[in-house]
C-alpha cells in the first residue's frame, strides 16, 4: 500500500487520493529525514547525546512507518464513503442504513488524518530538537524535513476540517475540534 499511496497522490487522474494521503507521505518523508539527520550526527558531539540521537532516529523511523500505513488507510478512509453513497435508498430502512454507513465513512476519513496529524506533529517536534544540536553538513536536510512535517500537518488538518460538515453527531464532532485546536497550537 505504501507504495500504491505514493503512486495515487502523483497520478492527477486518480481521484481517489488526495490531500490526506499527500499529507501522510510528507510526514513520512520529514520522518525519514529526521532520522537521516540525527544518524549522521552520531559521531561528533553537535550537542544532544548519542543516546537522544539513537532515540530520535528510531522514534522517527516508527513514524514514517506509521505514516506510511497511514497514507493507505486515507484512501481506505475515502473508499467508504465513495461506498456508502452508492448503498441503494429505496426504502426507508435502506436511507437510515445509508445514513448511517455515510456518517461512519466521514467519521473515519475524519479520525485518519486526524492521527496522521498527530504524528506529524511529532515529527515536527523532534526535527526542530535537531535544530542547532545536529550536524551542519545536513542543515538544509533539516530545513527541509521541518518544511514537510509542518505541511504534513496543515494537509492533515485541512482533511479532519473538510469532513466535519457532514459528520452530525455531536460528540465526535467536539472531540475532532478539540483535537484542532490542540494541533494547531504547534503552527
Amino acid at each position: 500500500m505504501n507504495n500504491e499511496a505514493f503512486e495515487k497522490v502523483l497520478d492527477s487522474g486518480d481521484f481517489t487520493t488526495g490531500g490526506g494521503s499527500a499529507s501522510a507521505l510528507a510526514g513520512a518523508m520529514a520522518a525519514a529525514l529526521v532520522a537521516m539527520v540525527a544518524k549522521l550526527s552520531l559521531k561528533k558531539e553537535y550537542g544532544l547525546p548519542p543516546e537522544k540521537l539513537d532515540q530520535l532516529a528510531a522514534e522517527a523511523d516508527s513514524l514514517k512507518e506509521e505514516l506510511l500505513k497511514g497514507a493507505g488507510e486515507d484512501i481506505e478512509a475515502f473508499a467508504r464513503v465513495k461506498e456508502a453513497y452508492g448503498l441503494p435508498k429505496n426504502s426507508d430502512m435502506e436511507k437510515a442504513k445509508r445514513a448511517e454507513m455515510i456518517e461512519k465513512g466521514f467519521i473515519t476519513a475524519a479520525r485518519v488524518p486526524a492521527g496522521n496529524g498527530e504524528k506529524c506533529r511529532r515529527v515536527f517536534e523532534l526535527a526542530k530538537m535537531l535544530v542547532g544540536k545536529s550536524n551542519p553538513a545536513a542543515a538544509s536536510d533539516l530545513d527541509v524535513a521541518l518544511g514537510l512535517a509542518e505541511t504534513g500537518l496543515k494537509g492533515c488538518l485541512a482533511n479532519v476540517e473538510i469532513n466535519l460538515p457532514s459528520i452530525k453527531d455531536p460528540a465526535a464532532l467536539h472531540q475532532f475540534k478539540g483535537l484542532l485546536d490542540e494541533l494547531q497550537k504547534d503552527l
